[in-house]
């Protein structure tokens, strides 16, 4: 089920919100937990009910495998917790492997060997990579003793809770788990709710209206074009540059707006990531939540910056290749983690030598070199990337006239976006001076008016999916 659809803004979220809350008022706390487990489980299946199995196997596995390393259960044949730690990161690992990158070894396998193996075509289900890692992050808390849950149905909760179970953001069991037990939390909250809506209103705006739209000249340029003069390639990149940032942040404003109706306080996921004045200061802004983890379980156990300088860079970029692949099985994820890994690596050293920069030309750096890099993120395959990145340096003209897609209001558009992250407000620090003047009507009429203006926005039957449920 879609955060953009109608079935789940008119008919999931408000049915689950109140009979949610009619079970807290009736004391029943049990029943509440089980509800919101099986609407979540039922908001998953939505999808397709076939991979139910998976995600409710993954949490049996690693509930089981948390029980043991929180020492809730005996240890099996005297087998170190470390051992333990490691059978459960690896069986996290080869679901994953199993499910998302077996295809991608065999098509490179029958390049090398000029062999024939067949694909097996295992449609890749939904939100395997953050119940996965979400999940890992858990384990490795239990096996540092940070976590110490034992209780079934608060796991398949943790794990489960609908707002954050598609797309994120990567929570840990302590930041929301608590949040369920306090007891103003039981009750309706009329200021939550209004900030809920607020920002859950604003995440459907950035996805529908903007999003989308650009999701057309993206399309365009990307799968439809042979070729691409210089005012089309650009608006091609910056299209889909602008189209990852509205779609992905609108995701993660609505899971917080969501998640807040319920009086649950998710992690920020985004901070204005394209004001970043270098990479460092951008993997700081853009998906906190994903580059926390990979900080805290890749960059610091590899060894972080604590082994010498060569040692440093390699374990960056390790841990951006690891980004890359992360986010998709093929080579152009490969290239974009390895182009950040290069910029973090050259960004250290500009530190390490004292160098500094104007902001506003370290902001058109930074920008621009992340726009080039969203190419290889974004092309189906290399011929397709370097298509745009050959109209991008003028290599087929540079003509300035521009008529070649369906829709002539892009550098409209993308005018307009430069102004949106560059100049207003974020939606985290918006909510914030609405709730410290209290202007809570002004907050209900322009949820009310958002949510109207989505609505005569969306158009066929079927909304379209986020892009990092492809992820």
């Amino acid at each position: 089920m879609l955060f953009n659809s109608y079935e789940f803004i008119f008919a999931f979220l408000p049915i689950t919100f109140l009979i949610y809350f009619f079970l807290k008022s009736r004391k029943l706390e049990t029943a509440s937990k089980v509800f919101l487990v099986l609407s979540s489980l039922f908001f998953y299946a939505w999808w397709n009910i076939i991979y139910l199995n998976i995600i409710v196997a993954s949490i049996i596995f690693n509930y089981s495998v948390g029980r043991v390393l929180a020492g809730y259960s005996v240890e099996i044949y005297k087998i170190s917790k470390k051992a333990i730690l490691t059978i459960g990161i690896l069986g996290n690992a080869l679901l994953l492997m199993h499910y998302k990158y077996l295809d991608f070894f065999i098509i490179n396998l029958n390049f090398v060997f000029d062999s024939n193996v067949e694909l097996l075509h295992l449609a890749l289900p939904l939100a395997i990579s953050f119940f996965t890692f979400q999940q890992i992050a858990y384990l490795v808390d239990s096996y540092r003793g940070e976590t110490k849950e034992y209780d079934f149905l608060n796991y398949a909760l943790f794990v489960t809770f609908f707002p954050q179970l598609i797309a994120g953001p990567i929570v840990h069991h302590k930041e929301m788990m608590t949040q369920f037990i306090k007891p103003k939390n039981s009750s309706i909250n009329i200021d939550n709710l209004m900030a809920g809506l607020f920002i859950f209103s604003i995440g459907l705006f950035k996805k529908v209206a903007i999003a989308d739209t650009f999701a057309i000249w993206a399309t365009n340029g990307f799968d439809h074009s042979v070729t691409l003069h210089f005012v089309e390639a650009w608006v091609t990149s910056l299209s889909y540059t602008f189209q990852l940032y509205f779609d992905f942040s609108g995701y993660a404003d609505m899971a917080i707006g969501a998640a807040l109706i319920f009086n649950i306080k998710l992690p920020i996921n985004f901070n204005s990531p394209y004001r970043a004045t270098s990479v460092q200061d951008y993997w700081r802004r853009w998906h906190i939540t994903f580059g926390r983890f990979l900080r805290d379980y890749i960059y610091i156990p590899l060894g972080g910056n604590r082994k010498g300088i060569s040692r440093t860079y390699t374990n960056l970029m390790l841990t951006l290749l690891f980004a890359g692949l992360w986010h998709g099985a093929g080579w152009g994820f490969i290239i974009w983690g390895s182009l950040h890994g290069v910029a973090l690596v050259i960004n250290h050293q500009w530190k390490q030598f004292g160098f500094k920069m104007n902001i506003v030309s370290a902001w058109i750096i930074t920008f621009f070199y992340i726009n080039f890099t969203r190419v290889f993120f974004r092309a189906t395959d290399f011929d397709d990337a370097i298509k745009v990145l050959k109209g991008m340096f003028g290599m087929n003209g540079i003509s300035l006239y521009y008529d070649s897609f369906t829709y002539r209001y892009s550098l409209l558009y993308i005018f307009a976006s430069f102004i949106i992250v560059l100049v207003f407000q974020n939606s985290n620090k918006l909510v914030k001076s609405l709730k410290k003047y209290h202007i809570f009507l002004m907050t209900l009429f322009f949820t009310f008016a958002l949510l109207q203006m989505v609505y005569f926005t969306i158009t066929g039957d079927k909304a379209s999916e986020f892009l990092y449920f492809n992820f």
